[in-house]
């Protein structure tokens, strides 16, 4: 006879008895004097299918009747409660957890392997304690530390919804034990939970909400500048000293200074080197808390950016004119010749026509007309005005006239003067 598919039911040996059961504190209830019932071998473990004590108990007022569904050695295996299945921890899904803390599920899923690695894990269970992945210490992770539950979550064991109230023929009243609400949209992922995909993790869609949500939280990122080492640290208050800042950012590296501007309520963290302020800015954001308070954690600005920044801030807008219909477009680019022209050179001369000299600007006197500039010989004399009832006579050109140097003169060099009187 093969009793591969049911060898819990004839190997009692393997059933499972206990005095209390394995819950967290939600599903506990806030009640301190909770009533439970206990029912030895009441159902089967909804994993390993073994026979084990079932406890049913009410967690509070209007609160729906809550029982275990896995037994404590598979509760004990992924250190979650029997009810929720929840890690007992951190109160998020499997999935969760082994993605954040990087572990692998080496539980079999087939029957007969499934019942041989039980039996096995329950006598280490009971010889060594913990075993696995879990029974060894896990730094803790950045998701575990920002979707961890460290509260209670009574809200989740609220009543179902009341189907008659939803097709409108409940009768009951405020002694319904259902809650009267409107259900959830049956498209929503969330509307379909099974209890062993949040056992093995996978496949889970409340923890694909909670990853969803890890991702859209705010992150802080590098600058690009690689010159910045600086670290800004928002929410310093009074009680706040400079040596309380440095005993919680020297374990990332050397400091070069700290300075806390005490009217501003923040202080400014200056690393020597970028790898220790990265460390810093990875590990300290939304984490760090001194003295009660949760220290807001961005990075130092550079000061050129800064004052380039100011200024840009403080130059005056140029108000904005209206173009004027009608006006002619905008001029065409002068040619390519003209605008080379850097050192304002005159053109180019031709070697066969000779260079001419512009004439001088003209003269003028007040109450005269201009005389105009000509060579000597053509200059004509200006001799007023003629009479009235005359005609204007004709200016005749003068005579050259010859220029006398003093060396021309004879009697300079000792020449001998001819005589007045022979």
């Amino acid at each position: 006879m093969a009793t591969s598919k049911s060898a819990n039911t004839y190997n009692r040996q393997g059933w499972e008895e206990a005095d209390f059961p394995i819950l967290c504190q939600t599903c506990l209830g806030d009640n301190p004097y909770v009533r439970m019932t206990k029912e030895k071998f009441g159902k089967e473990c909804k994993i390993c299918a073994r026979p084990f004590t079932v406890f049913r108990w009410c967690p509070g007022a209007r609160m729906r009747y809550k029982k275990t569904e896995v037994c404590q050695t598979c509760a004990k295996l992924k250190n979650v409660c029997q009810t929720c299945l929840l890690d007992l921890e951190y109160g998020l899904p499997v999935q969760v957890r082994d993605q954040a803390l990087k572990m692998r599920d080496e539980m079999p899923k087939s029957d007969v392997n499934k019942e041989y690695y039980i039996a096995n894990a329950e006598k280490q269970l009971a010889e060594d304690g913990p075993s696995g992945s879990l029974g060894k210490s896990q730094a803790p992770s950045d998701i575990l530390l920002k979707l961890a539950r460290n509260t209670p979550y009574y809200k989740r064991n609220r009543p179902h919804i009341c189907s008659f109230w939803v097709k409108g023929e409940c009768k009951r009243g405020e002694e319904c034990p259902y809650r009267h609400d409107r259900p959830t949209d049956p498209d929503d992922p969330l509307a379909d939970q099974n209890i062993k995909d949040r056992f093995y993790g996978q496949n889970d869609p409340v923890a694909n909400k909670l990853l969803d949500r890890y991702s859209q939280m705010p992150k802080i990122s590098p600058p690009e500048d690689k010159s910045i080492t600086t670290l800004y640290v928002g929410n310093v208050s009074d009680d706040i000293t400079e040596k309380d800042i440095s005993d919680n950012f020297y374990q990332y590296g050397e400091l070069r200074s700290v300075n806390i501007v005490k009217g501003s309520q923040c202080a400014f963290v200056q690393f020597t080197q970028r790898s220790a302020a990265e460390a810093a800015a990875d590990k300290a954001f939304n984490k760090l808390i001194i003295n009660g308070k949760r220290m807001n954690i961005k990075w130092g600005k550079s000061q050129a950016q800064q004052g380039l920044r100011e200024a840009a801030a403080n130059k005056p807008e140029e108000p904005q004119v209206n173009p004027v219909p009608g006006l002619p477009g905008a001029l065409p680019m002068p040619p390519e010749e003209l605008s080379n022209n850097f050192f304002n050179l005159p053109p180019p001369v031709h070697p066969g026509l000779p260079r001419m000299r512009p004439p001088p600007p003209t003269l003028s006197i007040a109450g005269r007309p201009p005389m105009p500039m000509g060579p000597p010989m053509m200059r004509p004399v200006y001799r007023g005005p003629p009479p009235p009832g005359t005609m204007r006579p004709m200016m005749l050109p003068r005579p050259p006239m010859m220029m006398h140097y003093p060396s021309q003169d004879p009697t300079r060099m000792g020449a001998p003067q001819p005589s007045e009187n022979k």
